[in-house]
């Protein structure tokens, strides 16, 4: 799974990288070292022109910050989002709740990295094994794209004139982890490479799993990092400083099993 994930960069920054042409960004979001299920983030995501503007034609590439936790416009209570952070990429075509945001709604999220826990030789007081943190990120440091879907949720209890009436939110893909990555743990976002963006966030066209594609062996490092970052209210570039540990060895089958 993908529960906590690392974004410092700027708005101006990612409208390049991305090649934005409409940045809805009114406040930009502070750098967030800790990126935890329900706030916000940044998205890249197709849409048609706004009605203010004077622009019409195709859709639009548009920066916009959404919450993490995707709430199905059909939802009764918001808070479903609070476990709907994940989308696996094996079911996402036929599940209800990302079944319709996977045809027309899909996005990237833009991360330097993500986190993944594995268990260490440590014992806590109670004798279970101590969770490192390790933090997975390209290894040339390049902006990590990855596949998400979002939805856009009308609050029935605010006003037509609210502006705070729709609510937007999103998940992240996931699938089986590589192998090299795989013995932290068994799933891991979806990656969306350069070259298939503007396939996966056109609206138009229906959602195409095999435009999804785990990250090419080798484009990811995973380093240990220090346990302050398993408590979401600390944040800071510290996070994803490298650490020295015992290496991390896979776990072969025959011995999972026993």
């Amino acid at each position: 799974m993908c529960g906590r994930y690392a974004s410092s960069r700027e708005p101006d920054d990612l409208v390049e990288e991305f090649e934005v042409v409409e940045n809805r960004i009114a406040e930009p979001l502070a750098p967030d070292w800790n990126v935890a299920p329900t706030k916000e983030v940044y998205a890249v995501v197709e849409r048609p022109p706004s009605r203010d503007s004077e622009e019409h034609g195709p859709p639009q590439r548009q920066l916009r910050v959404l919450t993490w936790g995707l709430v199905p416009s059909w939802a009764k209570d918001p808070s479903i989002g609070n476990r709907m952070i994940n989308a696996r990429m094996e079911t996402v075509a036929e599940k209800p709740a990302y079944r319709k945001a996977f045809a027309t709604r899909r996005a990237l999220l833009p991360a330097d990295g993500y986190f993944e826990w594995y268990p260490s030789s440590q014992k806590d007081a109670k004798g279970k094994p101590v969770k490192q943190p390790f933090f997975i990120r390209p290894k040339d440091g390049g902006v990590l794209a990855m596949a998400g879907l979002y939805e856009i949720w009308r609050d029935p209890t605010r006003a037509e004139d609210d502006p705070a009436r729709f609510r937007w939110t999103c998940t992240v893909l996931t699938t089986q982890a590589e192998d090299a990555l795989g013995h932290i743990h068994d799933r891991m976002p979806l990656m969306v490479e350069r070259d298939r963006w503007a396939a996966w966030l056109d609206p138009t066209t229906p959602g195409d799993t095999s435009l999804l594609v785990p990250a090419a062996p080798g484009r990811l490092e995973a380093y240990a990092v220090p346990r302050l970052v398993s408590n979401v209210r600390n944040n800071g570039p510290e996070l994803v400083e490298p650490m020295a540990v015992e290496p991390v060895e896979p776990v072969e089958p025959e011995e999972e099993a026993r």
